[in-house]
């Protein structure tokens, strides 16, 4: 009950355009499935064998977010169910799911992920790398990949005002690529800690662990 009760404090906070992906990471089967008769349907996962599990066993209707850091080795353990695949961070990553989703006979909602943290351990595209990149036609190079907006995640600290910037700078570029990449639609940025600022800077897709579901297990 409880996390059906934090679920639905979570989403008073999100408007109606915006979409909440449920970041079930760690979390038993037992609490996903409370989330889910609450009519939570997007879920993120970050380890490619606990989002195999869980979408072998869990209810066929839930839309599987890849959320981790990705390795190309990996890709074809979910290239045949999955919903989104966030944090497209490197050419390497694009031309693999582009490969294996061709090989699997399908069209994968993507993101690039931009660095706009002041951390190393963060990943991404540079503002500069990712202006290149969009100036080529996407829809045409990667045609089994959907990729419809970027996202990023701010530096982990308490300075408010450096997260409202970081947003603030990526929902700029997002703003500015639009016009050459039409579908472009979604720009994530926002998790627990922060995801109210996010929202405030133009974010229409924010991922929630901690807020929903509590502390992490492990």
């Amino acid at each position: 009950m409880e996390i059906v009760e934090q679920l639905s404090k979570v989403r008073k906070q999100i408007p109606e355009n915006a979409t909440l992906v449920a970041v079930s990471k760690t979390q038993p089967d037992e609490a996903i499935l409370s989330a889910h008769g609450a009519g939570q349907r997007h879920f993120g996962e970050n380890r490619v064998q606990d989002l195999k599990g869980k979408a072998e066993r869990l209810p066929s209707d839930i839309l599987w977010h890849m959320i981790g850091h990705i390795q190309t080795n990996k890709i074809k353990d979910f290239i045949g169910f999955v919903h989104m695949v966030h944090g497209l961070d490197r050419l390497k990553v694009l031309h693999a799911l582009q490969k294996e989703a061709a090989k699997a006979g399908r069209k994968v909602h993507a993101l690039l992920q931009v660095h706009i943290a002041k951390e190393d351990s963060k990943f991404g595209f540079s503002a500069e790398e990712i202006r290149a990149l969009c100036q080529e036609d996407l829809a045409q190079a990667y045609p089994n990949l959907h990729i419809c907006g970027l996202m990023g995640m701010a530096t982990f600290t308490q300075d408010t005002q450096q997260i409202r910037d970081e947003f603030t700078f990526l929902a700029q570029i997002y703003q500015e690529l639009q016009p050459i990449q039409p579908a472009f639609n979604t720009l994530s940025m926002g998790m627990s800690g922060d995801f109210p600022i996010a929202l405030e800077c133009g974010s229409n897709l924010v991922r929630v662990g901690t807020a929903i579901f509590g502390t992490r297990t492990t």
